[in-house]
């Protein structure tokens, strides 16, 4: 639904972007040789890494959403825990932002508290909404078990494994080591 749209951005996007503007610059930046004023601010990296997580996220959600479906959920049950699932994927992905060349695992947490807290929020305030009965009938969400929680949450940690994959991948490159991206 498009509230739902509406909420998803909201939540996840409003209080992780601000958060992750307190984020410290990477070790060795200055090492590095600066970017070519040619280069635009989507540079290849960036790219590659937005349609790999897209892709992913993509690929979870919609492969939850027919998991549910082809079980017989209602629709709405479906709409509900897919929304969830979404917010968790948003809020285990700001962990890969951090860094686009380091491990999420290398960025130390304590660098950015403010994170921390921001992701606790989002999370905090959504189960809020799914048990606040207002909320609840302007976004059509309802409270999930922890079970389900803890099983979307497993869902949402494939996507921190993946971006894990791709950023060693890189790394290995030839170019990662002389500081330019193909």
């Amino acid at each position: 639904m498009a509230v739902q749209l509406l909420w998803l951005n909201l939540v996840t996007n409003g209080i992780q972007d601000v958060a992750l503007a307190f984020e410290g610059g990477e070790p060795g930046e200055m090492e590095r040789p600066p970017r070519s004023p040619r280069e635009g601010i989507f540079n290849p990296l960036m790219i590659q890494q937005t349609l790999v997580s897209g892709f992913v996220m993509g690929l979870i959600a919609f492969g939850a959403w027919w998991w549910m479906t082809a079980a017989g959920w209602p629709e709405a049950q479906a709409r509900n825990t897919t929304l969830l699932l979404m917010v968790l994927l948003e809020n285990v992905h700001v962990f890969n932002c951090r860094s686009e060349r380091f491990s999420a695992f290398r960025v130390p947490l304590r660098r950015n508290r403010i994170l921390i807290l921001g992701v606790t929020v989002a999370q905090g305030v959504h189960i809020l909404a799914m048990n606040t009965p207002l909320m609840q009938r302007v976004l059509g969400v309802s409270p999930v078990s922890w079970a389900e929680w803890l099983l979307l949450l497993l869902l949402a940690l494939a996507l921190l494994a993946a971006m894990e994959l791709f950023k060693l991948v890189k790394s290995l490159r030839p170019e990662a080591r002389t500081g330019t991206v193909a």
